[in-house]
């Protein structure tokens, strides 16, 4: 009976043993930091991963990130030194540098997230308001979002809070006025496409005006030549025509005549009314051509007047 009680007892004292070394140890991981808090005091933290030890059933560990936390601030209007609104959507990357402080401050990340928020509105608002839309939008970003990342970090320090970056996501005017800038941008692009085009017609007009000058005094200088030419092509002939009637008259004389008759006996409905005795058809009579019709001796061709060439 003994033994028995002895027996409940050290399987009593195993188990209290068991749960007084568990509560005693806890864990730290790689992301996290631990910050041991005994009856609601803080008092250490522990930023190494691994197996440590703290006071069972009094102190409490609670886990803090040390990763970089992101911060999303919602979109605000803010008016620039040239009285222009502007809609500023900007965020934050920050991590916990002083676990104790932020504990002691803001106690949790939306806390964080709720303070942070009030402090880099208030630093966009103060930065931006001292430069021009331009500066903000092109000239002076990078410099811009420095100067508010150290403003912001400045004043976060207070709460164990170090701010890595601040970036301006988006910088636009109100949707009034994008719609009116996008107005008055349309209007000056179709008034310069505008000028462009006559300016193009203007110059096309011009081109084919000299063209057509051009076309027309080639034109003329071609027909000028070709009437030239023709002239002395004519004068050549008749020169050729007289040389050959000075040469054989009567061969001359019988070479137009066959002349005649092929262009005025053409195939067809080809037509004369003329006596069979005439003189036109002296050849078909005698070949030399000199018989007599009607009485009367045939007149002879008379050669053809040398043309005068065309000037």
């Amino acid at each position: 009976m003994r033994s028995n009680v002895i027996g409940g007892v050290v399987a009593v004292l195993v188990v209290v043993a068991l749960i007084v070394g568990y509560s005693s140890l806890f864990t730290v991981y790689q992301t996290p930091q631990a910050l041991v808090v005994r009856l609601g005091q803080p008092v250490r933290v522990v930023s190494d991963p691994g197996l440590h030890v703290k006071v069972p059933f009094i102190d409490s560990v609670i886990a803090i990130d040390k990763r970089i936390l992101d911060l999303e601030a919602p979109p605000q209007e803010v008016i620039a030194s040239d009285q222009k609104r502007l809609v500023v959507d900007a965020f934050a990357r920050y991590r916990i540098q002083d676990p104790l402080r932020f504990y002691q401050t803001l106690g949790s990340i939306s806390g964080a997230n709720s303070q942070l928020s009030i402090l880099l509105n208030s630093a966009l608002r103060r930065v931006l308001g001292e430069v021009t839309f331009t500066h903000v939008v092109r000239d002076q970003r990078a410099d811009l979002m420095a100067r508010i990342q150290q403003l912001v970090d400045r004043e976060a320090a207070a709460y164990g809070i170090q701010v890595v970056d601040v970036r301006i996501r988006r910088a636009d005017l109100p949707e009034q006025n994008s719609q009116a800038v996008y107005q008055r941008m349309q209007t000056e692009r179709q008034r310069e496409a505008a000028e462009f085009r006559a300016t193009g017609a203007q110059r096309s007009q011009e081109i084919r005006s000299r063209a057509d000058r051009e076309v027309t005094v080639l034109v003329a200088d071609a027909q000028s030549q070709a009437e030239q030419i023709r002239g002395e092509g004519d004068a050549r002939r008749n020169q050729i025509f007289a040389d050959g009637y000075g040469q054989d008259p009567d061969f001359f004389t019988f070479y137009r005549s066959m002349q005649a008759y092929e262009n005025g006996l053409k195939p067809a409905d080809t037509r004369l009314v003329i006596k069979p005795d005439s003189s036109f058809f002296r050849y078909f009579g005698d070949p030399s051509g000199k018989g007599r019709t009607n009485g009367a001796q045939a007149p002879a061709a008379q050669p053809a007047q040398p043309a005068q060439p065309a000037r």
